[in-house]
């Protein structure tokens, strides 16, 4: 069985991005019941858009119902569960048993739990198996020789995370936001708080000196543990993310997908090649999490920034007249004439070019591309696909 790579979405553009660009299915919030309440998430009339867009791939979408539930959340659960078996839901991913004994009780629908859970051990898989749990998603906290170790003992199929952010409390169960400004992490209202800076105190003397306290951890990223999830037999490779922009979900999920197309293929290359394409991506710093033991101060970050940008995101090609070798741009961040830019298609293509002259939607020539969301035009003799991004190239 080939493992699946998971991608996040918090809209419908990010969702449709993620399985062009080379995710085998997608996870994403409805208005209730997700952990992302900031997300965009997805009203009806959406998620059934996607269902057919990516059923059109032969992908899947799966549903996030996540949240730690309280009793005021319990209204609409049933109908909205028996709404997304109707409409085809490939799976659900919830936390809670009333989640999972209503779906049972109601519907046909496939039930993943979630990291929320932390679930770390084979027992436990297999007791949610025995319940009508299709899938596990392990928590962040397991070593690779854990999760092969799980592995080998459960009945349930296992998803790991290998690419994103990380929480300082064990698999998100934190009320540090809840504490300092009432934003409920557990029900979708994580406000980062352990990003913030801080100054560090013992006994009224200042630790920190110069420098602010953090207490956040390093983005997670699972290459150098990746071809060890494979060789175990990991059922889904699952990429977090939801907020992300749609620059970054097709920039990490093509690595990965490049990643794992020549794993299968017997081709792997040198790790760095995967690496540099993932930072072209806009990134806070990486560490491999826990997969290699107990973390160290390397998986952290105290005192400095982690935002690491390496080339600029510029804008997402709408169309392309061939006949008059003209390319249409939507433009998400400033570039000029005389910037070089690079091309980054849905088939993996990179073309790279120097920008001559610039128009407007009417063939007005622009000293400058100023606007976020305008319709730009560039010619350009080389035909580009829809939706490829144009980043320039730093």
């Amino acid at each position: 069985m080939r493992a699946e790579l998971l991608a996040p979405a918090g809209n419908l553009e990010k969702a449709k991005i993620a399985l062009l660009y080379g995710a085998d299915a997608v996870y994403i919030g409805g208005k209730q019941f997700s952990l992302r309440a900031r997300a965009s998430n997805f009203d009806h009339s959406m998620i059934e858009e996607l269902v057919e867009f990516a059923h059109g791939l032969n992908k899947k979408v799966y549903i996030t119902m996540n949240i730690v539930f309280h009793d005021d959340d319990i209204y609409g659960l049933e109908e909205y569960l028996v709404y997304l078996d109707r409409i085809k839901i490939d799976a659900i991913i919830c936390s809670s048993m009333i989640v999972l004994e209503k779906a049972k009780e109601l519907t046909n629908l496939e039930v993943h739990l979630s990291t929320q859970f932390s679930l770390t051990n084979s027992f436990l898989a297999n007791y949610f198996y025995f319940e009508g749990v299709k899938r596990v998603v392990l928590a962040r906290e397991l070593t690779i020789d854990e999760i092969r170790k799980v592995q080998e003992k459960s009945k349930a199929d296992l998803e790991v995370f290998i690419h994103g952010g990380m929480c300082v409390s064990y698999s998100g169960r934190c009320t540090l936001s809840n504490y300092t400004v009432l934003r409920d992490a557990n029900r979708g209202g994580c406000a980062h708080t352990c990003r913030w800076l801080y100054e560090l105190y013992e006994d009224g003397e200042l630790l920190s000196g110069e420098h602010d306290f953090q207490m956040s951890s390093k983005d997670l990223e699972a290459l150098g543990f990746l071809k060890d999830l494979l060789d175990i037999g990991v059922c889904s490779l699952k990429i977090e993310g939801r907020m992300k922009s749609i620059h970054y979900i097709a920039t990490v999920v093509s690595a990965y997908r490049m990643f794992i197309d020549d794993y299968y293929k017997g081709t792997l290359r040198d790790l760095d090649i995967y690496r540099n394409e993932i930072k072209k991506a806009e990134n806070r710093q990486t560490s491999f999490g826990f997969f290699g033991g107990d973390t160290t101060i390397d998986q952290q970050l105290y005192n400095q920034r982690s935002e690491v940008p390496t080339k600029e995101f510029v804008g997402i090609v709408k169309a392309y007249d061939q006949d008059n070798k003209i390319l249409l741009l939507e433009q998400r961040n400033y570039f000029s004439p005389g910037d070089v830019l690079e091309v980054f298609t849905p088939n993996k293509d990179i073309i790279q070019f120097k920008v001559e002259k610039l128009y407007d939607e009417n063939m007005l020539e622009l000293d400058a591309a100023r606007h976020p969301l305008q319709l730009i035009k560039i010619k350009l003799r080389v035909s580009v696909p829809v939706n490829s991004m144009i980043r320039k190239v730093i």
